[in-house]
Order: C-alpha cells, then sequence, then structure tokens
C-alpha cells in the first residue's frame, strides 16, 4: 500500500508545511482523499474556537473498520494485522491477519448486535491487552456504538464514575488479566463498580486466566458461547453501519485539574485521517515492516498507534500483553529479537526502568532489525534518549520523541524519522496541518526563537477533541477560555535558537506520572476520603523513574506512634478510589498548609519544598501563617 501524501525529504516537509498553513482545507482534502468514504464530505472544514465548534468533513459518509480492515482484504488478506504476545512467553503467540482480523469484528459485532447495542449507544471496555480487547473495540465501530475503554488498572470507584458519566449500556470485560507475576481480577472489579450502574443491561466476559467468576443471570454472558452462537449460524457478514464524518467514535476518560474525570470525545472523519496521516508520516512507515508499540490501548496512545493509525494504513501491529521487565528487564528486546520488529514505540519511563538494570539484559540480544525508535507520554531526558539511541538502535536508528495528548487525537510536534534533524530532548516540529503558538500569561504572542511560553494551537486539526462528553462548558472553560481563540495544551514550551520546539511540562494542576496524566485534585479527593485525614494538598516532583512523582502533605487528626501504617492506610484509600496508578509516592504528614488569607493553598510553595528548592520560595507574607512554611520545610522527606 503506497502513502501518496508520505513526506520523503526535509523539502517535502517545507512544502506540505507552508502548503497545511496557507491552504489548511486543500492540504486534508488531499489526504483524506486517499481514504474509503461511502460519500463524500460538502466542506472540508468549519470552526469557531469560542464555542467551541469544530467539524471536519462535513457531510462526508463513512465507517473507520472499511477503512482499517475491508478496503486491505484484497490486496492485503493474508498479511499479518496483529501479532499478539502473551505476557508469558512460553505461551503460543498469536497471529490474525487481515482476513482474520475482519472476520473476528463481523463475528463480535453481530454478538454486540444480538445483546442489544446500537448505533450511538456507549459501551465500556475493561479488558487485558490480549487480540479481543481490539476485537470488541473495532466491533463498536463497526456498528456504530461508542466504545469508552478504561485502563485494566484502575479501580471499581473510577470505572463506576466512567460507566455513569456515559451511561454505558453494555460492559465487555474479561475473567481476569495476566501482568507481570500478577493477576489482575476484572470481572470482579467490573461487578463492584456495576453496583452503582443501573444503565448497563449486559456483561459479556472474555475467558483469560480462568479465575472464579460470578456470573449473574440474565445479565452476564460469556463471550465463548455468544460467538458459538453467531457460528452456528454460519457467520453472517456484519455489513458497517453507515457514519458521517462528526458521528461520535471514541470517549476517552482523563484526568483534569478538578477531581471528576473528564470524557474527551473524538469523531469518525477527522480522527481516522489525522491518526492515519500522522503514524505514516512520524515514524516513516514502508509496507511489510512490523511496528511494535508498548503502549496499553486504555490510552490514548494504543487507541491511535496500536489499533486505528497502524491498522487504516495496512500495518502490521505488535500487541504486548505483559511489563517489560518481566519474567527479566530483557523482555522488549526478546520480542524485538523474536518478531525481527523494525520500529520500536515506547515511554520514557520504560526507558528509564530498563536503563536502571545495566546492559546485561540487552548484551546478545540481536535488536539488527531495528530502524526507528519513538517516545511518547512525556518528554524524554537526554540521559535516557542517548542510551536508547546508543543501546537500542546502535546509532543507527532515528528516534521521534513525540508530543502530543489525549486530546489532540494524534502526534502534534515530533521530529519525522530520518529526516528531521534531531536535538535530544526536543520534539523539534509541528507536523504539517500544527500551528503552534506560544503566549505570555496574558495572552499575548511571544514571537521570535530563543524564547518561552505557553504552549497554544491557534487553527483546528483534523484529530482534535470536539466537547467532553456530555458537559461541553467544561470543553470550553478547559481548552478554549484561558486564552481567546486558542487551543491552549496546559503545557509550557521551550522554542529554542532553531525554532525546535521543547516541552517543559504540565503549567496547570495535572501531574505527568510514567506519561499519564492524573490531576492533583483528584488525588486529594481520594485522600481526603481517608477517615483520619483532615485536609491534603498533592504535587508534582522530580522522579527518576517515572518522569514526576506524587507527593501529598497530608493533615491527619490521628498522630499515634505509627504514622507508617496510616501512611500504607492511606496509599490504600488511593488504589482503592482511583487505581494505583495514582498512589502517591512520598507522604509528610504536617500540621497546617500555606493558605492565603482567602483560603487557597499556595501549592507553587510546596512545589519547590518537594522539589528541593528550599531557598527561592518567593513572597510568603501574604500566606495566613508564614511559620507553617518553616514547619514543613523542616519534615522533607
Amino acid at each position: 500500500m503506497a502513502y501518496p501524501y508520505q513526506i520523503k525529504n526535509l523539502d517535502e516537509y517545507q512544502q506540505a508545511y507552508q502548503q497545511s498553513v496557507i491552504d489548511p482545507e486543500g492540504f486534508w482534502a488531499h489526504v483524506a482523499d486517499h481514504f474509503y468514504w461511502r460519500r463524500k464530505w460538502d466542506k472540508v472544514l468549519e470552526w469557531d474556537f469560542k464555542q467551541p465548534d469544530v467539524k471536519w468533513f462535513l457531510g462526508g459518509k463513512l465507517n473507520i473498520t472499511e477503512n482499517c480492515l475491508d478496503r486491505h482484504l484484497g490486496s492485503l488478506g493474508s498479511t499479518p494485522a496483529i501479532i499478539w504476545e502473551p505476557n508469558d512467553p512460553e505461551e503460543h503467540h498469536r497471529v490474525l491477519t487481515y482476513r482474520d482480523l475482519y472476520n473476528k469484528v463481523c463475528q463480535f459485532a453481530t454478538v454486540l448486535k444480538n445483546n442489544g447495542v446500537q448505533k450511538g449507544d456507549r459501551v465500556c471496555i475493561y479488558m487485558g491487552m490480549i487480540p479481543e480487547l481490539a476485537i470488541a473495540v473495532l466491533a463498536c465501530a463497526r456498528i456504530g456504538a461508542i466504545h469508552s475503554v478504561v485502563f485494566g488498572g484502575f479501580s471499581a470507584q473510577s470505572i463506576a464514575d466512567r460507566i455513569q458519566d456515559a451511561q454505558c449500556s453494555l460492559v465487555i470485560t474479561c475473567d481476569g488479566a495476566f501482568r507481570g507475576n500478577k493477576d489482575i481480577p476484572l470481572k470482579s472489579v467490573i461487578d463492584d463498580a456495576l453496583m452503582a450502574c443501573p444503565s448497563v443491561k449486559k456483561v459479556i466476559v472474555c475467558t483469560r486466566t480462568r479465575t472464579p467468576v460470578s456470573m449473574l443471570k440474565g445479565r452476564d454472558v460469556w463471550w465463548e458461547d455468544e460467538i458459538k452462537q453467531v457460528e452456528t449460524l454460519g457467520n453472517p457478514p456484519c455489513p458497517a453501519e453507515e457514519m458521517d464524518a462528526e458521528d461520535m467514535l471514541f470517549i476517552l476518560y482523563t484526568s483534569g485539574s478538578t477531581g471528576k474525570p473528564k470524557g474527551v470525545v473524538h469523531t469518525c472523519g477527522g480522527y481516522m485521517v489525522y491518526a492515519n496521516y500522522t503514524f505514516v508520516n512520524t515514524f516513516q512507515y514502508q509496507p511489510g515492516e512490523v511496528y511494535f508499540c508498548t503502549a496499553d490501548i486504555g490510552w490514548i496512545t494504543g487507541h491511535s498507534y496500536i489499533l486505528y493509525g497502524p491498522l487504516s494504513a495496512g500495518a502490521t501491529t505488535l500487541m504486548f500483553e505483559g511489563i517489560p521487565t518481566w519474567p527479566d528487564a530483557g523482555r522488549l528486546w526478546d520480542i524485538t529479537d523474536k518478531y525481527r520488529v523494525n520500529i520500536l514505540y515506547t515511554a520514557p519511563t520504560a526507558i528509564r526502568s530498563l536503563m536502571g538494570f545495566g546492559l546485561g539484559p540487552v548484551n546478545h540480544k540481536d535488536l539488527s532489525s531495528l530502524r526507528k525508535l519513538g517516545s511518547v507520554g512525556e518528554p524524554i531526558n537526554e540521559e535516557a534518549w542517548q542510551w536508547f539511541k546508543t543501546h537500542i538502535g546502535k546509532d543507527k536508528c532515528p528516534i521521534v520523541d513525540t508530543w502530543w495528548q489525549t486530546e489532540t487525537g494524534g502526534i502534534m510536534i515530533t521530529p519525522i524519522a530520518g529526516i528531521t534533524k534531531e536535538k535530544p530532548g526536543y520534539a523539534t516540529l509541528p507536523l504539517p496541518g500544527v500551528q503552534p503558538m506560544l503566549v505570555d500569561e496574558n495572552g499575548q504572542e511571544v514571537t521570535g526563537n530563543g524564547v518561552n511560553g505557553n504552549l497554544c494551537i491557534k487553527f483546528p486539526w483534523p484529530g482534535m477533541i470536539r466537547t467532553t462528553y456530555g458537559d461541553h462548558e467544561r470543553c470550553r472553560k478547559t481548552y478554549f477560555a484561558t486564552y481567546e481563540n486558542l487551543y491552549f495544551t496546559g503545557d509550557g514550551c521551550l522554542r529554542d535558537e532553531d525554532g525546535y520546539y521543547r516541552i517543559t511540562g504540565r503549567v496547570d494542576d495535572v501531574l505527568n506520572v510514567s506519561g499519564h496524566r492524573i490531576g492533583t485534585a483528584e488525588v486529594e479527593n481520594a485522600i481526603n476520603m481517608h477517615a483520619g485525614v483532615v485536609e491534603s494538598a498533592v504535587v508534582g516532583y522530580p522522579h527518576d523513574i517515572k518522569g514526576q512523582g506524587i507527593y501529598a502533605y497530608v493533615i491527619t487528626d490521628r498522630l499515634t506512634h505509627d504514622m507508617e501504617l496510616t501512611k500504607k492506610d492511606i496509599i490504600q484509600t488511593v488504589s482503592r478510589i482511583i487505581g494505583p496508578i495514582a498512589k502517591p509516592d512520598k507522604i509528610q504528614f504536617v500540621s497546617g498548609l500555606p493558605k492565603t488569607r482567602s483560603g487557597k493553598i499556595m501549592r507553587r510553595i510546596l512545589r519547590k519544598i518537594a522539589e528541593g528548592e528550599m531557598d527561592n520560595l518567593g513572597d510568603t507574607t501574604t500566606l495566613l501563617d508564614p511559620a507553617v512554611v518553616e514547619e514543613i520545610k523542616r519534615g522533607r522527606l
């Protein structure tokens, strides 16, 4: 499969970028022309950032699965679409060709229909990283149901919040999941969550770990039994539902600066075009290459760059059930060797963690198949970048350090593999169609090079967020109200003398822990639910492996001799309410918090103390009780 819109060299990048700014509609119409549309669009773009209201390919009709599956059957039917590597290296791997995947998606789409799912219904998917997760996602898209995938590490409370917000009618889960040396009891977590979710009428359970589970008559059915019923009818084909370009494709929940997670909405047409374009160009994907993204499908990276981007491009995408350090720290290199992986896309957290094991696990592994490397989730520090380049890429592979967000739908600022001149720690240049802008605190544009500012985007791109599910005002306030007529990313940014962009971190109350965004308010709410806690404040601090760690300052009414046990209790509470991903790394008990006279917690001061910047706290005279700062400094962990 050729990609006529694939950039081949720096001159082509400059031309494509210029064209995308001068004539964005013509530029994106040219890219979109290379997909299968049931009906072409009447108008490429309508937009207004005030509302916000953005529509791409108006009047266009399509189904994303016809572009990911049906159109490849003639030329790529016997080509591997998904290679699945199980958690246990001794277990047999699976390969699904495009024909296999198409058949299984049609089968399961029929199962969904048999269980009452209709176009526009919301379906919650809470599964481990097995091929059935990919099949479930694509089956929803095939019949026009809106999928909401929830990462397998979230708690029952977090799942219940998401199911209630979207009013899901059906849940797809597994009996359990394998992750390293752990068995995660997915079905029992779902059972707990559903106690508060009357909207759910059916639960489809896929067998994976053979963990004993409770199955409620009339509500819970086994995946395998439902498939058998379809097979006895001779596997009738499941035609793809015709969708409008602006119909909802999926909801993906992400942490914000308030306690409640927000459901980011992506739509069918623009998201498909953008995920494909950014995949094909960033990684310079060539037909036949084996592409391995180590993310979980529960995150946007898995949606865009394990499933929709690669499959719409006819690529071979590798799905891995386990973790990079189990059964030992050589696992990713074993997988690379076993499947002759050409492109490896992973997170700085994983790289830093593997660096800690030294070169033993890397030595004697054949990594000669690698051609391109990528990093995602947070800015990669220079030390990790150099290690990745030298020891994994053997100084022969370009690294794409990609910057983007759940809300952007796909990669925004990145080197193009082998084309853009790299600079460690820099996301370098925007892709065509992306118009970044730096502004100061007052929203005035910061021009020129060698400058810092808050990163905004001044023109729409096809993959961007359309709304937050059920609460459009929250979308407006979060992304479009800070600066007039701009999308505000929430990130600070440096543009250097070469015009290269370097993301310097969040400027709002959101942490980036191991590449996952976690709202400080969300963690504080969870800590405050512990019986002995009076109040808490949470900030981020530099962490060698995770990038950012979670530092919690806690006021408790139970100063007992065993504060270590209280710490463990608080950590357990956070794990139960949000999930282990949000556990504080450090908990410091304090008698008070630095507050202004109006009662606002001065997190800036707490952040500096957590970072060890004791002598540079700025003005503390406006605080209600400046003495509390000295006490916090003395007790710093």
